[in-house]
């Protein structure tokens, strides 16, 4: 095993133990240690050795939160990803979808539980988390683009 190999199982070990599902750990280190621009769920899986299904669903939950994209490669018939340029900042952000979808589950959690009942106090506060949240965002965000030039 490479030293890039090894460290990339590393990180994806840590990432798992942060409570990242293990496989699409080990998709977003693959995708994050790749030296080429692009790479197949094909060239993935067999990277990892892992089935193709695992791969597809790693893909899936690091596009919805925004970390990788499908990108065109002319000429190819298979879908090629990438880590996406500003991944940790869109993470971050509006363009992560599972931050919509939380602030959405509260809001359905309060109607149906009631605003005031002990229920509805908990999801009250998720809900005006992930609101400040992405009220705040915006302006961290700004001032680390701003930071890095």
């Amino acid at each position: 095993m490479t030293d890039a190999m090894a460290a990339a199982e590393q990180l994806a070990l840590t990432l798992s133990k942060g409570g990242l599902q293990r496989m699409t750990a080990r998709v977003m280190s693959a995708l994050l240690f790749a030296e080429q621009e692009t790479i197949t769920a094909g060239e993935l899986a067999e990277r990892l050795r892992i089935s193709p299904g695992t791969v597809s669903t790693a893909i899936k939950n690091l596009t919805v939160v925004g970390l990788i994209e499908r990108v065109p490669a002319p000429g190819s018939r298979r879908e090629h990803f990438r880590f996406r340029e500003g991944a940790w900042a869109i993470l971050m952000s509006g363009q992560n979808e599972m931050i919509q979808v939380m602030q959405d589950a509260a809001e359905q959690g309060i109607a149906a539980a009631g605003e005031h009942s002990i229920a509805g106090r908990r999801l009250v506060e998720m809900r005006d988390f992930y609101a400040y949240l992405m009220a705040e965002l915006p302006a961290i965000i700004q001032r680390w683009r701003d930071s890095r030039g």
